[in-house]
């Protein structure tokens, strides 16, 4: 069966609809069943290599040559890829997670990330305010000993506050803002930690070639 970008519109619809959201310490929502079963196996299988740490984290620019997109060239590659790109780039996709999630996405451009992340990873807590306007972390691996490698929340003065639930196909969204620290805290991985990080981000990101519609702001 082919991965649509049909498909995976509806079942971002239907997972926002079921979706569970605290205010606590920041608004912020959980979502399952994102994308179709066909699709999150399909991002499992991506044959993209999990980039060497070299005893350096804490942050991901940090490793920012080593970095994985579902950018032009990928999308072009794999179907998987512009069937993501597709959905969150279309109009139907993009008016409700604006209109459900309270952002505005007009003039913003998609941004897509493959993250693979292995032992001796970790995030210090950061907000992503700025150019991002819209933040889901959609954890792909389904190893079962990866239940406790969710995204750590802090509360605004960055004190630990909970973590999200890590299960494949799961996602947790926020609107970036001047309180929403989020994290990874340092902790054993086995395997590889897979997730898809998707923002839309204002005209004023620089590195353009990351982005799979780079010409094509949403609402335009």
């Amino acid at each position: 069966m082919a991965i649509t970008a049909e498909a995976i519109t509806h079942s971002m619809r239907s997972s926002m609809e079921a979706s569970k959201s605290s205010d606590h310490p920041y608004r912020h929502w959980f979502l399952s069943r994102c994308l179709p079963d066909d699709a999150i196996e399909a991002t499992m299988t991506l044959p993209f290599a999990a980039p060497e740490l070299g005893g350096v984290s804490g942050k991901r620019e940090l490793h920012n040559k080593t970095r994985t997109y579902f950018d032009a060239e990928n999308m072009n590659r794999f179907p998987v890829c512009k069937a993501v790109n597709d959905a969150f780039q279309s109009p139907d996709l993009t008016r409700a997670i604006a209109t459900y999630f309270g952002t505005d996405l007009n003039g913003s451009y998609l941004r897509v990330e493959y993250a693979q992340d292995i032992d001796g990873f970790w995030l210090e807590p950061h907000t992503d305010l700025g150019v991002k306007v819209f933040t889901m972390l959609l954890y792909v691996s389904n190893d079962p000993s990866h239940s406790n490698l969710g995204t750590d929340i802090y509360d605004a003065d960055k004190k630990h506050f909970g973590r999200s639930p890590f299960q494949s196909n799961g996602a947790m969204v926020f609107i970036p803002g001047d309180n929403t620290y989020h994290g990874f805290e340092p902790r054993k991985i086995e395997g590889i930690r897979k997730s898809i990080i998707i923002n839309y981000v204002t005209d004023e990101w620089r590195a353009r070639e990351q982005l799979p519609f780079a010409d094509q702001p949403i609402g335009h």
